[in-house]
């Protein structure tokens, strides 16, 4: 498993040392000021009952830059502070990032992906407010008070015992409301991973919403869900509350004592009234410190919640290991090898050669594993058992960063980007030159697209690319799947629901191509530019051979294709191939006749 990053890496160590230093600074501003107000209070009552001007001077100076040193310690504390927080979480950001981009797109479709989203937002930013403001706070609240209460030790034993024991109890208190503030931070985490689950979902969704005319339905459950949440964080805030209560009343609590401790050591003449309103200056410093800590309890449980689900996200298998410093994969020819290839519910022992140059057409019915075919290619996972060789090498021992690059991929499930057509265009091979990126352009009629947008290549696309029609949306696709020129191309239901022009596009694209092609089609018409037919059915290699062998016969993938001609308004399809070879697939309305010319 990702170790999470800690805290004391060299750059942050640094800055854990400064805040010690501030910590300790501001408890000597703060003993400055408590021994300047004692100066002046012992002047104010001596026997000369009179201040000269100099001493006046020098106590108000004093006063004025003990305030000021102290005021620019707590900013520059803070400015530090959130240096600390942002650093860890910078860190943590990049670490979550990359074991999302590890994670197969299968194994996250399960997943909620508005938890996803609060992992990186939620719950890092708990993190980031712990050592920001609650690791950070604690050390320097805690020099300040050991400093002070050192000081006072020397000064005075027993008003310093007599603080520190209130201290103690206090301490002790918040301790005994840990667990439940524990508790109280899980609940409201939970209500609200739920919450932002619903919402990322309904955000997805919302057609669906809007047109089965669930509106009421979907906001009384998003109310539901609001006052649950509700719920949770009040009672959070009522233990935050009685946090806070515990140290407001251990403030007054210590100035009393404070007072009648030193009232008594007065009425004694164990202590002179100066060092008694010296030590009540002292505890009335330390309350921005005090109070400070009453948010780091509560900063402490609520980080360690979100680090228990972060810790969960990082123990989340990867479908794919990339070994160290495994080498590039090298592509001469593009011979692609399934050997006894397994996944758990999805394929079984599939075996199957894809020919350099070849086009293949992976076939079947719904839930065949199909796609987990061109998936294991692509190496989006790898499998349980079997192995996977292009040219000869095994994927599972090559980097995946080449794999990438040799390979273009096009598919439902790979949408378009948020940002600028160009973006998008660009993103597969961001140096490609421009004489091969107008080659392309062209094959996929780019150009007629853009002159269809009135801001071109600047156009934004929304998310999935939305605002773009699905044939709009397919020779992008296409296109960035094109890019680079890459040797193996694999084809996911690509023809799907397509208009004519971009049916046309895709007929030119596997026609000019002069890599190896993997083709998952339904469309009979796309068999005239086919070199082999693998028909997958419940994950297993049932039936393969070249589309004239399979569809003159009555196996699998005749009645396939059978099938799925019955169910088309068309009676006749007529496609045109290089080679001659004509087959008929005689269906119960009808012939349905395939002419290769």
């Amino acid at each position: 498993m990702t170790q999470i990053p800690s805290t004391l890496t060299a750059p942050r160590l640094w800055l854990l040392i400064r805040l010690v230093v501030y910590g300790f600074a501001q408890a000597a501003a703060v003993i400055a000021n408590a021994l300047l107000i004692e100066f002046a209070f012992e002047r104010v009552i001596s026997q000369e009952n009179q201040l000269s001007s100099w001493s006046l001077l020098f106590i108000c100076l004093g006063l004025g830059g003990a305030a000021a040193v102290n005021a620019w310690l707590r900013v520059v504390e803070r400015i530090d502070a959130e240096r600390l927080g942002q650093s860890y979480a910078y860190d943590l950001r990049l670490i979550l990032f990359q074991k999302l981009v590890t994670l197969s797109p299968r194994s996250l479709h399960k997943r909620s992906h508005g938890a996803i989203v609060l992992r990186f937002v939620g719950d890092l930013n708990a993190l980031r407010q712990w050592v920001s403001l609650g690791l950070s706070r604690l050390l320097v609240a805690a020099t300040t008070t050991l400093g002070v209460l050192a000081v006072l030790l020397w000064m005075n034993p027993m008003l310093a015992l007599s603080v520190a024991g209130i201290l103690a109890i206090a301490a002790w208190l918040a301790f005994c409301l840990g667990q439940p503030m524990e508790a109280a931070a899980k609940e409201s985490r939970y209500r609200l991973s739920q919450l932002a689950g619903n919402v990322t979902e309904k955000i997805a969704a919302i057609a669906s919403v809007q047109v089965f005319g669930q509106i009421g339905r979907e906001r009384d459950y998003l109310s539901r869900q609001s006052k649950r949440l509700e719920t949770a964080m009040i009672d959070r805030a009522k233990i935050a509350g009685q946090l806070r209560a515990i140290v407001e009343a251990t403030t007054m609590v210590a100035f009393g004592a404070v007072l009648l401790v030193g009232a008594a050591q007065v009425s004694a003449g164990q202590a002179s009234p100066g060092g008694v309103v010296a030590t009540m200056t002292l505890v009335g410093l330390l309350v921005p410190p005090l109070r400070d800590l009453s948010r780091v309890h509560e900063y402490w449980h609520t980080s360690r919640v979100a680090l228990h689900k972060i810790r969960d996200f990082l123990k989340i298998s990867s479908l794919v290991q990339e070994r160290p410093n495994a080498p590039d994969l090298q592509v001469s020819e593009g011979r692609i090898e399934f050997r006894e290839a397994t996944v758990s519910g999805s394929l079984k022992k599939v075996s199957a050669i894809a020919a350099p140059g070849e086009v293949v057409a992976v076939v079947g019915p719904n839930g065949a594993g199909k796609s987990t075919l061109l998936s294991l290619v692509a190496r989006l996972l790898d499998p349980d058992e079997g192995s996977i060789l292009i040219d000869g090498q095994n994927l599972a021992d090559c980097n995946l960063a080449s794999i990438r690059q040799a390979i273009g991929i096009s598919t439902p499930d790979l949408p378009l980007l948020r940002g600028s057509i160009r973006k998008n265009l660009r993103y597969r091979a961001i140096a490609t030159s421009g004489k091969a990126r107008r080659q392309i352009w062209q094959l996929c009629e780019i150009d007629k697209l853009l002159k269809e947008l009135p801001e071109g290549e600047a156009t934004r696309i929304a998310e999935r690319g939305l605002n773009l029609s699905a044939g709009q949306r397919q020779r992008l696709t296409l296109a960035r799947a094109l890019l680079g020129n890459p040797p193996i191309l694999l084809l996911d239901e690509i023809d799907a629901n397509l208009d004519p022009q971009a049916t046309e596009i895709v007929e030119r694209i596997l026609g000019s191509y002069k890599g190896t092609v993997l083709i998952v089609t339904h469309r009979v018409e796309r068999l005239a530019q086919i070199d082999t037919i693998w028909y997958l059915e419940n994950g297993c290699l049932v039936e393969t051979g070249s589309p004239s062998d399979l569809l003159q016969g009555d196996g699998p993938t005749a009645r396939l294709f059978r099938s799925t001609a019955s169910q088309s308004l068309v009676p006749t399809a007529v496609v045109s191939a290089p080679e001659a070879s004509d087959f008929n697939l005689d269906g119960e309305d009808g012939t349905y006749t395939l002419a290769f010319d």
